[in-house]
């Protein structure tokens, strides 16, 4: 499984070239990073060749089509990703993904109905290029209720609505807080196959009841109480082999320098891996 960064807690990093180079640096194999602007400042062959210098592979873009609001939000977004899925797939990107927020304003089973077409219809053009779409289910108990209707927020239910989207291309992005928060288990992972996995992300929570863990309260890697060993042994065990990508949101942007919090990432990493005999 290839290590990997997101932009999340590492500060101030500056432009995705930088990025690139210090995740090559601190031993990092794959960075989440938008691929058609990185060949837009640097040409095709310049985009190239700053991965390939810094080492890195792109693990995911993200799905840039506003798909949770207005009809009209969808279909101005939507005219744009075939340009960003074709640039993705001329760099050999092979993912793309969005989140599930587990409530809506809207009525839970009108906006299922538009969602489930929406994201059908973003599937089949990233399809088109080879790319598959990840969907990631968010567990967080004060998120359930922070809009009026629930929606979904575990693994089980996000594979019902995968199977219901239809498309072949059309995964999980499986992350480590919202497995804990959902009080999953390592045996859930261990059911799953790694076709259904798009993407991972890692990170850890505080040791304050599960109920109590914050979407914005995420530790680096190793720091607190998930059982990431056994995340990562059950991940290996399916046979997954994509990035695992760490995210850690926080209530403040964190102050340190970029290279110092990406020592703390390489230093976290190292130490779950080991703990998964992985190392």
């Amino acid at each position: 499984m290839l290590k990997g960064l997101s932009r999340a807690g590492l500060g101030d990093i500056g432009s995705d070239e930088r990025f690139i180079a210090l995740a090559g640096e601190y031993g990092f194999q794959t960075v989440d990073i938008d691929a058609k602007g990185l060949i837009d400042r640097n040409g095709l062959e310049g985009a190239r060749k700053l991965l390939a210098d810094g080492g890195v592979a792109i693990g995911s873009i993200g799905l840039s089509v506003e798909w949770r609001q207005s009809e009209e939000k969808f279909r101005a977004g939507l005219a744009k990703l075939a340009e960003e899925a074709a640039a993705a797939a001329s760099l050999g990107v092979r993912n793309c993904c969005t989140y599930v927020l587990p409530a809506t304003d809207y009525k839970a089973a009108h906006f299922a109905v538009i969602a489930t077409r929406r994201l059908r219809t973003c599937a089949q053009i990233l399809g088109a290029y080879g790319i598959r779409l990840g969907l990631e289910f968010v567990g967080p108990h004060h998120l359930r209720t922070a809009w009026a209707n629930p929606f979904l927020w575990s693994m089980d239910e996000t594979l019902d609505w995968i199977a219901a989207i239809g498309e072949p291309n059309v995964g999980l992005l499986f992350d480590a807080y919202h497995w804990y928060t959902n009080g999953h288990s390592v045996a859930d992972i261990e059911a799953l196959t790694p076709d259904q996995l798009v993407h991972v992300h890692i990170n850890d929570a505080p040791d304050v009841p599960v109920e109590e863990a914050r979407d914005n309260g995420r530790l680096y890697p190793g720091e607190g109480v998930i059982d990431l060993a056994g995340f990562l042994k059950a991940l290996n065990a399916i046979g997954y082999k994509g990035s695992v990508t760490q995210e850690i949101l926080s209530a403040e942007a964190p102050s340190a320098s970029p290279e110092s919090l990406l020592a703390r990432s390489k230093a976290g990493f190292d130490k779950v891996y080991a703990a998964a005999d992985l190392a």
